[in-house]
């Protein structure tokens, strides 16, 4: 399991700077079976047993970087209507993870074997409907289940992309959310 750090700043921040920087780098040239531990150490300018003490093995460092992508960096847009909310959001999360860098950070994730790295990624999904449903709340709609809009709209549209099975337009997404109101 990724170990979370407990200083968030200081060397231990400059370190993890550094190697997610070189996995990014590495991750440009090279494709990701051919990525090892001490190419990344020495890239990142730490030894080997840096990265093995902190992240545990490759797997954990590539789902620790892929979680960094994934972190919010705003609220999800607000479009004045809760159903609308959610289908803008389930749309724009589609696209960004039906693309190839989604599915394999997506994949760096799960194949991490879950812990901190597919708990903080459910957290955002989590945190995105919760700041949903509270707007919703307080323009007096409704509201919705977070949990229900996860089982019912995040859980298929996630399955799809993984499995590839089918495409997960924008009209699949709408009629998700839409499916959500109709309980």
């Amino acid at each position: 399991m990724a170990r979370e750090m407990i200083r968030q700043g200081g060397r231990s921040a400059r370190i993890q700077e550094e190697v997610h920087k070189a996995v990014n780098a590495l991750l440009k040239t090279r494709d990701r079976s051919e990525i090892t531990v001490p190419m990344v150490a020495e890239l990142a300018g730490v030894t080997p047993s840096t990265l093995y003490r902190r992240w545990g093995d490759l797997s954990q460092l590539l789902a620790d970087v892929a979680v960094a992508h994934m972190r919010p960096i705003g609220e999800p847009e607000d479009t004045g209507n809760m159903q609308h909310d959610i289908e803008t959001f389930i749309v724009q999360y589609a696209e960004e993870m039906s693309s190839k860098v989604g599915r394999q950070m997506l994949a760096d994730i799960i194949g991490s074997g879950g812990g901190s790295a597919t708990v903080k990624c459910c957290g955002f999904t989590y945190l995105h409907l919760e700041t949903l449903n509270h707007r919703a709340l307080a323009r007096g709609e409704a509201g919705f289940s977070v949990d229900d809009a996860v089982d019912v709209v995040v859980a298929p549209v996630i399955y799809h992309i993984l499995f590839e099975d089918r495409e997960p337009t924008p009209d699949y997404c709408r009629e998700r959310v839409e499916r959500l109101f109709q309980r």
